[in-house]
């Protein structure tokens, strides 16, 4: 069977796998993430990974008008410096900037306050943390960087927040993951915060950190696998800085991935959502089947 037809027979399986909303109510809202993207290491940027997976954004985009991308922080490596965002990032993901919604990580810090992060992407970036509505899902953008009293006040904003907007479907993207077993291994420090989102019956976490991909089974902010109220994170550190190695898998991870770049597409529907891992545009312009993909109901 040749890749077309499987790929064919693949969709066909996971539309008829999709929440009945898919079908009855739209045809979903198509997102594309991933982080730890622009590795300032190169003359041009034309030949590093950034422009892998931003080919590969850029043609989903070109055939979706309403699709929209999710940049899951360190954009660019090695400071986050202005320099960075104008000879790296620009010519890259920054092809697709006003389609684009970030959250900033940690090489974004290491310019004191991310001065060029928050110039760069002015009102979009908040004040490292906002949210909007996309479709029926309510999402969140929030800085994992934080401590003492800046976090204190985000996580009062996202108390508010989320009570001002109870969607049935809501994602949540930050930078460091809650969960991970790649090199920099769980964070802690948005354990508050992933509990605040439990609470709104949150469905999706994005992040990245590790320079890999992963998908966890749904859990609750201590771990715990929790089906009927937990939330599902997905790593996708794979933006195109390079690539680094798993450790320990830990509890719940359902599937690893660190031999590839690329990124996370969504669809969210009205009642739920499906995913897949697209690999740069040299594979994903074949048809192969991704490597991961799926799809569920909202809570």
């Amino acid at each position: 069977m040749g890749v077309s037809a499987m790929r064919a027979l693949w969709l066909a399986g996971a539309l008829a796998g999709a929440p009945a909303a898919a079908a009855d109510v739209d045809a979903g809202i198509t997102v594309y993430a991933a982080g730890d993207i622009a590795r300032c290491a190169y003359p041009d940027a034309k030949y590093t990974g950034a422009a892998e997976t931003a080919a590969t954004v850029a043609a989903g985009l070109a055939q979706d008008p309403h699709a929209i991308v999710l940049a899951l922080g360190d954009l660019t490596y090695p400071r986050g410096a202005a320099r960075e965002f104008t000879d790296c990032y620009a010519p890259t993901w920054g092809r697709f900037r006003d389609r684009t919604w970030p959250a900033p990580g940690n090489h974004e810090y290491y310019t004191p306050g991310a001065r060029p992060y928050f110039a760069w992407w002015g009102e979009r970036a908040g004040r490292g943390y906002y949210s909007f509505d996309l479709g029926t899902w309510h999402v969140v953008s929030l800085d994992s960087n934080l401590s003492g009293a800046a976090h204190a006040a985000q996580l009062a904003w996202l108390r508010t927040d989320l009570a001002s907007h109870p969607a049935r479907c809501t994602l949540a993207f930050w930078h460091h993951p809650l969960y991970s077993s790649g090199g920099h291994g769980s964070v802690p420090k948005m354990r508050d915060a992933w509990q605040l989102l439990v609470d709104a019956g949150a469905e999706l976490v994005l992040s990245g950190h590790d320079h890999d991909y992963e998908r966890f089974a749904p859990q609750d902010a201590d771990g715990r696998l929790d089906a009927a109220r937990g939330i599902r994170q997905f790593v996708v550190g794979t933006g195109g800085a390079y690539p680094t190695p798993f450790l320990l898998p830990v509890a719940h991870s359902e599937v690893r991935d660190s031999n590839r770049t690329g990124v996370l597409r969504l669809r969210l529907y009205a009642g739920g959502y499906g995913w897949e891992f697209i690999e740069s545009t040299r594979v994903a312009s074949t048809g192969i089947i991704p490597p991961d993909h799926g799809s569920t109901a909202c809570h």
